[in-house]
């Protein structure tokens, strides 16, 4: 399982924040892998959307959101709107989808 130091995310009250990179126009949509960054390491997300209005980020969420099993309405972003270094919002307790986070890390993409 990914250790705490390799952990692209992290538990609060109110939900889980988890650090992404997202690839906007990319061939098929997909969730897993980290990416490196100088704040830590990234979930990686491929969405197929250009990044024009802010829906690569709409669609980021929505990436998220299924990959986890959670309804869209859970995941928002929380900063980096304008980026593809994102922070984004899981508004579900930590046990239920850090588990899967974890696995989705794992994927070698």
């Amino acid at each position: 399982m990914t250790g705490d130091r390799l952990r692209c995310w992290s538990a609060g009250e109110s939900g889980i924040r988890v650090a992404v990179k997202v690839t906007p126009r990319a061939r098929a949509v997909g969730v897993g892998g980290l990416a490196a960054s100088a704040d830590g390491p990234r979930l990686r997300i491929a969405v197929t959307e250009a990044p024009e209005d802010g829906r690569a980020s709409k669609a980021a969420c929505q990436a998220l959101a299924k990959a986890l099993g959670v309804a869209k309405g859970r995941v928002a972003v929380a900063s980096g709107e304008a980026s593809r270094e994102k922070m984004l919002f899981v508004a579900e307790a930590a046990d239920e989808v850090g588990a899967r986070l974890d696995q989705l890390a794992e994927i070698d993409r």
